[in-house]
């Protein structure tokens, strides 16, 4: 499965949960995995529909909206550091994990932004978390969307605690995970180079 259709399916279950449940204050979902993933939705829905008439001719529109509302509910650390194999990670510089990490948002950001105009009458139920979070360090809240041209889709998210707030830090669509599929991309690459490689090609690619 493509990636950008992974991320496609994030951000139309995101936005289509904001069209189902109310929105509970942000005041509460540091605390709450769900409430959380609605106060990103509820963001960027808003954003999105006060600039709806410029989206595809200004995509910087969306890159920021994505930047404000979104990176900040997502360990982007703990991503970058399970996208890459472990020998990969634990021997590269902090140098070159810190531009890692900013050439792997960049990529997540853009390829995010390209889904946009994909949304249309999808619905989706979520299921509660399985044993609840109280306690927990890592909840899966899974989900299912469906709409009249498409067949029921599973979107399970995974969320980290990190003090007392919950982040993401991948989402899996019908049993693929995209950490995963991020992982084979990248070391189809490293198989042929080195880490400096790989963040060279990232770089380009993002600067296209």
């Amino acid at each position: 499965m493509r990636i950008n259709k992974l991320i496609g399916i994030f951000l139309l279950s995101s936005f289509v949960w904001m069209a189902n449940i109310a929105f509970v204050e942000a005041a509460t979902s540091q605390g709450n995995p769900v409430a959380m993933l609605q106060s990103i939705a509820k963001n960027m829905i808003q954003g999105l529909k006060a600039n709806k008439a410029t989206l595809k001719t200004k995509p910087g529109i969306v890159y920021n909206l994505a930047y404000k509302y979104v990176v900040p509910y997502a360990d982007l650390s703990e991503m970058s550091k399970r996208v890459l194999p472990p020998n990969i990670w634990n021997n590269a510089t902090p140098s070159q994990r810190m531009q890692f990490q900013k050439e792997f948002t960049t990529l997540l950001i853009r390829t995010y932004a390209s889904a946009l105009t994909s949304y249309e009458d999808q619905t989706i139920e979520f299921y509660p978390v399985r044993g609840g979070y109280a306690g927990a360090r890592t909840v899966v809240i899974n989900s299912e969307i469906s709409g009249s041209n498409i067949q029921p889709i599973r979107v399970s998210y995974r969320l980290l605690r990190v003090g007392s707030v919950w982040r993401l830090y991948d989402m899996s669509v019908e049993g693929v995970s995209l950490i995963q599929s991020f992982r084979s991309q990248f070391a189809s690459i490293l198989s042929q180079g080195s880490m400096d490689k790989l963040l060279g090609q990232m770089s380009r690619h993002n600067r296209r």
